[in-house]
């Protein structure tokens, strides 16, 4: 690899936003649409590649990323978590968090 690129193709390289999820949480409802609307703004679609874990399917997932409670926003760059926001509250706390990243 050289400069970025590998066997003539360029990398493409984006952080991953992992939201660990419930089902049956309203608050992590919630925190999906305030997520939504902030990466609307200033079009931050195609910033993350965006996954959703629900900690009830995924245990081993949340073990992982110990996460106890949901819900919870995780950010990892070439696989190290960069950071984490636990329960968040609205759009403001999350667009703080992910301001390093945002455009």
């Amino acid at each position: 690899m050289r400069n970025g690129v590998l066997n003539g193709r360029r990398r493409s390289h984006k952080p991953v936003l992992i939201f660990f999820y419930s089902d049956t949480s309203g608050r992590c409802r919630r925190a999906e649409g305030f997520l939504a609307q902030v990466l609307q703004r200033r079009h931050n679609h195609d910033t993350f590649l965006v996954r959703r874990v629900s900690a009830d399917t995924r245990e081993d997932l949340a073990a992982r990323f110990r996460i106890d409670r949901v819900p919870t926003l995780v950010v990892a760059d070439e696989r190290v978590v960069r950071g984490r926001l636990v329960e968040p509250r609205g759009c403001e706390e999350i667009q703080t968090f992910l301001a390093p990243w945002l455009k």
